[in-house]
């Protein structure tokens, strides 16, 4: 069974892209997804993160991870990002081997923020980059979320850029409002279940 990456900055477009695949009856593993469940259900990361941040890191009678207050932790040190990474990364990749043994489907999706920055891009068969104009995802970004135009620049400056990312993406996906992306979209689904 193929395995195909779908990657791109925030504001991008990636979970347009997921639901049509969605759509077409592909299975899609949200990475992000999966790790704030995993966060919260595994002992063996909780008693890690609990080691490194104390135990109010979890809520909820220590089942329920403090999002919030974790972000705060992290957000402006990369050594401790790094950290949480190597805790976290790991058992979703786990997650992801058990998941794709129960699909049945000619390929399935696994979508991540962060898929050339963390290597796993080189565990898929496929990877494609889901671009849009800066502007144009802030816009985005600002239309779903309460956050200021600074905070989604600084979470666009933790993410490579697009020109980084190209150089190892098997597809681009142009996600501008120009050119339409359900063509684009339907183009690859048929090349992926030739494949497949």
């Amino acid at each position: 069974m193929y395995k195909v990456g779908i990657t791109g900055g925030i504001g991008s477009g990636k979970s347009t892209v997921c639901k049509f695949f969605t759509v077409l009856n592909i299975p899609v593993f949200i990475a992000d997804t999966a790790a704030k469940e995993i966060m919260n259900s595994s002992q063996h990361i909780r008693n890690q993160l609990i080691s490194q941040f104390g135990e109010d890191v979890y809520v909820s009678g220590g089942y329920l991870l403090d999002r919030r207050k974790l972000a705060e932790l992290i957000f402006n040190s990369p050594a401790l990002l790094e950290k949480v990474a190597s805790i976290v990364h790991p058992e979703v990749r786990n997650y992801f081997i058990n998941w794709v043994a129960k699909q049945n489907s000619p390929y399935v999706v696994y979508e991540a923020a962060i898929l050339f920055e963390s290597g796993f891009y080189s565990s898929m068969d496929y990877n494609i980059l889901v671009t849009a104009p800066a502007a144009e995802r802030i816009k985005r970004v600002m239309a779903r979320e309460e956050i200021t135009e600074q905070e989604i620049q600084n979470r666009m400056s933790k993410q490579w850029p697009d020109n980084d990312k190209i150089q190892l993406a098997d597809y681009i996906l142009n996600n501008d409002n120009k050119e339409l992306i359900i063509p684009q979209l339907m183009e690859l689904d048929k090349k992926f279940r030739a494949h497949g």
